[in-house]
């Protein structure tokens, strides 16, 4: 029989996945309102934020197998709204940049999905969300220490 602490864990383990699932829903459902999934929206997010990346750390920075990042490059590319560019010091290296297009569509969008997380997230006060993130930093950080 499972104890007290263990049924904790468990019910924790619950109420987070009951809590991502939720907001991944509305966030979700804005990035398709604007014509992208969220591998898409991650990858120009990425780019507008941080600048051009090299291709082969994409993945890595918004969690995605790197397989799937051609495939993403390639529709946001189709769409205008990134271009590839190539490393002039190193030709094993080709970079994604936004385009101006790119740019002026997060300027346009990501104000908007910002204030959705905020209205998603204020349930919370400005202090519980700071010990939420505090606790959720200590619980990822510690499960990337196990071995498995």
């Amino acid at each position: 029989m499972p104890s007290n602490e263990m049924k904790q864990s468990l019910k924790l383990y619950i109420v987070l996945s009951r809590a991502n699932k939720a907001i991944n829903e509305v966030t979700n459902q804005f990035f398709q309102q604007k014509g992208l999934n969220p591998t898409e929206f991650a990858v120009l997010e990425l780019l507008y934020h941080k600048g051009r990346q090299p291709l082969q750390k994409i993945g890595s920075k918004i969690l995605l197998a790197s397989g799937s990042i051609t495939y993403v490059v390639d529709k946001l590319e189709k769409r205008g709204l990134i271009k590839r560019v190539s490393c002039p010091s190193d030709r094993r290296v080709t970079y994604a940049e936004i385009t101006e297009e790119g740019d002026k569509f997060m300027e346009e969008i990501f104000p908007e999905h910002e204030k959705n997380l905020h209205e998603l997230m204020n349930a919370l006060t400005p202090s519980e969300k700071e010990i939420a993130i505090e606790l959720l930093k200590k619980l990822g950080l510690s499960i990337k220490d196990l071995s498995y």
